[in-house]
């Protein structure tokens, strides 16, 4: 049987069945059957479908239950909160760096990236950024089942948006929890924020590594900068596609290591893999055609990675630690104020003050503000240079220091510092920290309080003092030896220099007249009253007491910024600015935080101001300060001035101002020791003195209409001249212009002297050892001179000085001889004319010159004249023909014998000279002489015998001539 045959006969059979009814029957219970079958699963299916997404959503809810529903203000605020440095100006906003942080960002916008970078950033990142919601559901779910089978390989699941809520909302941590809220707060964001402001923020927020200097850094613009040296759109394609690989992972494809530099090729070869990766997405996503992906492929990007550039800490190391400290504080201060506190209450609640430091930090480094200081970069660069080059600083020393274990010896070198500060606003121009910044040596000493020596005189005793009337330049002031208890200070130059005025006792800085002025205002406080109006903060509140303040004592110290500041109140009429550095701070956004306003504070009058600076002009033009004339490039400045010392010579300042600006500058170690150097061409005065000029010059240089103001000083209305007697600053009496001391001088006319000299009386007086005293009861009358001038004993009392063993002391040596002509009292006679009971010795060296007849003042210390006696022949008796109190007396050409005799203060007459034949003295001659008149001997010839002058001193055996008794004249 063939196939169809066999076909034919199932058919048949077929037929016959399906007419029995049994084949219907039997597809009708196997449908309902598969029929129900299939239902039952599909109704499974959905419940199970239903079920698991419902606890699915159940957890979902449950994992996110805690994340607050953020309004679009709260996302924006969250999202642009990202850390960024803040950024440092010198004046006029010339940017010079970032402030120290851990993490070195700089916010750019996306109309500053290149299209390239983007597109290479979405390609390696997230394809789909374009399309998706926040979210791509596939790759959720691809991350969770590799999560569930524990896949070693894992794709990435985050979208861009995702990516910036982990890094700006959420943390890194590892969780289901973290991750449910990074999806509800994806699909959030992208509901108020479109696609470029997504892509922005996440392009300023992303890590990239390192930069060639070693630094963290994040942000697109920062990764451009820090690893090619250029701005975000200047980029080429193979410079995108490496930047857009490196947030995978920052520390193994960044190119630099830790410390900066580049590394090996072993190690920059991961970063070049990672570059090559993004350009083929690039290509398959056609961002770029075949011929730019070979091109940037076989692209050198190794030579355009930059080299290391050197931090603003690195290179104004000193500028960039004080204007952080500043900002600082500044910030610290808004922090608390925009809180609700105030500063009283950041220093009376515990830990305040500590958290809003912290916090004050923190913003400093983060929050991305731009702070603008004062501080002129020309003249502050050459500062540095200057006090580089500068060779006069002294040598290096080596000083012993206490340790725990006993003692150590340190070397090390002269440090110095200097401070402008413009007069009128307070500004900071520039200043000197020091001589080299490193680890072991971080001190600004500018702000380190050190002694100001003899800088403190004119603010705390001479200023004051003129405030309040009781001196004035003029007033006479006695630099004698002067002890207040156990306190016995002396001078620089071991002397003491007698009654000078406050002018010149200032100029020459003697210590004396300024603790004796400082001493008549001390009781009234005048560091409250003065210098802490003047912003010197680093006093003791009962340091005042302490006399030796006036003169640089202190406990702690001042630093050079502040004493600069508070002489800067002079220049600025009496009124003190507060010096300052940093002038505004604002934010990313442009918005002031912080604007610097100065505020005058009155301290001294326009009149005691400017007395202050006519007397600094002198310690300039013929004082302390002498030195700087021939330092000085540009001469025609009003320059005034004060220089200090301390004590054992450790601190050296000078500070001196123009009408435009004040400039101070201190030499010194850093552990304090002597500045003293014998082997040194320049006294320590003068290499401080010498260091300040430089600085200043190189000013001058740079900013002429600042440092060197052709207008002088403005004298205010209520200075006069007027004359005054110089030994009791009283207006001048006819004894006091008869003994020459009347000078003029510059007062404040509400103090110029009313009352008149009493210093002086007439009264007989004798010259003893070439000074004037009162003549005494024994004291011959031919030697006195009954008009003389003498010390009045009521003034001397009045003013202490009858207590002094020897009034000379009084007489400045600049005008000695005229002081020396004034009578001292016999009352105050004392040592200066004592009666040892014995007759003065003898004249000597006795001869003939001219017309008068010479001699030398005997050994004895109380002559007061001398008298001249004549005989007619040698032997003859000698009768006296006058006396004189100077060691000349004219006797013309008489022909005769002399001698001279000394006469003391207590009358008592000395032994003759030696005689002296003067001419042809009369001889008597033999009645019947037994020879011829003999030739003249030589020494009896006349002057006319032998055309000149002959005066020979007879035989020191020659007797002295009988002495008459009205010719010993006593009073």
């Amino acid at each position: 049987m063939n196939f169809k045959e066999s076909l034919q006969k199932v058919a048949t059979k077929i037929k016959a069945l399906w007419k029995t009814g049994k084949i219907q029957l039997a597809s009708r219970i196997t449908y309902d059957v598969a029929w129900s079958v299939i239902l039952f699963f599909l109704i499974t299916g959905f419940i199970a479908v239903f079920f698991i997404g419902g606890i699915g959503a159940g957890y979902f809810a449950s994992l996110v239950k805690d994340e607050p529903l953020r309004s679009a203000e709260e996302m924006e605020k969250d999202i642009y909160n990202y850390e960024e440095t803040s950024k440092l100006y010198f004046a006029n906003d010339v940017y010079f760096g970032d402030v120290r942080s851990d993490l070195y960002r700089e916010e750019t916008t996306l109309e500053n990236i290149s299209p390239i970078l983007t597109n290479a950033v979405i390609a390696t990142e997230d394809e789909y950024f374009r399309e998706h919601n926040g979210v791509v559901p596939k790759a959720i779910l691809r991350a969770l089942l590799q999560e569930v089978m524990n896949t070693s390989v894992q794709t990435g699941g985050s979208t861009l948006t995702q990516q910036l809520i982990k890094n700006q909302i959420l943390t890194n941590e590892v969780s289901f929890e973290r991750k449910a809220k990074e999806i509800l707060l994806a699909l959030r964001l992208e509901q108020f924020f479109d696609k470029d402001e997504i892509l922005e923020a996440y392009l300023n927020i992303i890590p990239y590594g390192r930069d060639a200097s070693g630094r963290n850094i994040a942000g697109i613009q920062t990764a451009a900068q820090g690893i090619f040296g250029i701005n975000a759109n200047e980029v080429n394609l193979a410079q995108a596609a490496y930047l857009a690989g490196l947030p995978q992972s920052p520390s193994a494809y960044t190119p630099f290591k830790n410390g900066g530099g580049l590394k090996d090729e072993a190690g920059v070869q991961p970063g070049l893999n990672r570059m090559k990766t993004v350009l083929n997405r690039m290509l398959d996503m056609n961002y770029i055609t075949e011929d730019e992906y070979n091109e940037a492929i076989n692209y050198d990007i190794v030579a355009d990675f930059t080299g290391g550039v050197d931090s603003p800490n690195e290179i104004y190391p000193y500028l960039t630690t004080e204007i952080e400290k500043r900002a600082k504080s500044i910030i610290r201060n808004y922090l608390a104020t925009e809180a609700g506190y105030t500063m009283e209450d950041l220093r009376k609640t515990d830990g305040l003050l500590e958290e809003y430091n912290t916090l004050a930090d923190r913003a400093l480094r983060m929050n991305g503000y731009q702070i603008h200081t004062t501080v002129n970069k020309e003249i502050y660069d050459k500062f540095q240079e200057v006090a580089k080059n500068f060779t006069q600083y002294g040598p290096d020393t080596v000083t012993t220091v206490k340790t725990e274990d006993g003692e150590a010896q340190i070397q090390q070198s002269v440090q110095a510092s200097g401070v402008l500060i413009e007069n009128s606003t307070g500004k900071i121009i520039s200043f000197l920290g020091g001589r080299g910044f490193d680890e072991d040596n971080q001190i600004n000493y500018m702000t380190r309080p050190r002694s100001n020596g003899s800088t403190m005189k004119p603010l705390l005793a001479y200023a004051p003092a003129m405030e309040k009337g009781i001196v004035q330049p003029g007033t006479p002031i006695a630099d004698i030896p002067t002890s207040w208890g156990g306190y016995t200070p002396g001078n620089f130059d071991l002397r003491f220099h007698g009654i000078l005025s406050a002018r010149d006792n200032l100029t020459d800085s003697y210590n004396i007249p300024a603790l004796k002025t400082y001493e008549r205002v001390m009781n009234d406080n005048p560091v409250d009253q003065y210098l802490r109006k003047m912003g010197i903060t680093t006093l003791a509140d009962d340091e005042y007491a302490n006399l030796s303040l006036a003169i640089g004592g202190t406990s702690k110290g001042v630093t050079l910024e502040e004493n600069t500041n508070a002489y800067a109140t002079f220049a600025n009429n009496g009124q003190f600015v507060d010096a300052y550095m940093i002038d505004r701070i604002t934010t990313v956004d442009g918005d002031v935080i912080y604007q610097h306003e100065s505020k005058p504070v009155p301290v001294f009058s326009p009149q005691t101001s400017y007395l202050t600076l006519d007397m600094m002009r002198d310690v300039i033009s013929e004082g302390s300060a002498a030195y700087l004339n021939s330092q000085l490039k540009y001469r025609n400045v009003d320059w005034a001035g004060k220089t200090g010392t301390s004590q054992n010579t450790e601190n050296v300042q000078f500070v001196a101002s123009n009408p435009n600006v004040t400039f101070g500058a201190w030499i010194g170690y850093k552990t304090p020791d002597s500045l003293v150097c014998e082997s040194c061409d320049l006294h320590h005065t003068n290499r401080n003195i010498k260091l300040w000029a430089e600085l200043v010059n190189a000013a001058s240089d740079i900013n002429p209409e600042l440092m060197v103001p052709a207008e002088n000083f403005a004298r205010p209305d209520g200075i006069v001249e007027q004359s005054y007697c110089s030994i009791s600053g009283m207006l001048p009496s006819d004894l006091c212009s008869r003994a020459g001391l009347v000078k003029t001088d510059l007062f404040n006319a509400k103090f110029v002297p009313t009352q008149r000299d009493d210093s002086l009386i007439t009264g007989r007086q004798v010259i003893v050892n070439g000074k004037s005293v009162l003549a005494g009861a024994k004291t011959p009358a031919e030697f006195v001179q009954g008009d003389g001038l003498t010390f009045n004993p009521e003034f001397l009392k009045r003013n202490g000085y009858d207590r002094l063993s020897d009034l000379t002391q009084l007489f400045p040596a600049a005008e000695r001889s005229k002081w020396e002509k004034i009578g001292i009292p016999s009352a105050s006679i004392g040592s200066s004319v004592s009666d040892d009971g014995k007759a003065p010795g003898a004249p000597t060296s006795v001869t003939k010159s001219g017309s008068n007849l010479t001699w030398k003042i005997p050994g004895s210390k109380d002559v007061v004249g001398y008298r001249i006696y004549r005989a007619e022949k040698p032997g003859g008796k000698f009768t006296k023909i006058g006396q004189t109190t100077s060691t000349s007396y004219s006797i013309g050409n008489g022909a005769g014998v002399y001698h001279v005799k000394a006469v003391d203060y207590f009358g008592l007459e000395s032994a003759a000279s030696k005689e002296v034949a003067v001419g042809a003295p009369k001889v008597e001659l033999p009645e019947k002489p037994e020879k011829a008149e003999e030739e003249k001997p030589e020494e009896e010839k006349t002057e006319e015998d032998s055309g000149e002058e002959t005066a020979e001193e007879t035989s020191e055996d020659t007797p002295p001539a009988e002495e008459n008794a009205e010719n010993s004249d006593t009073e």
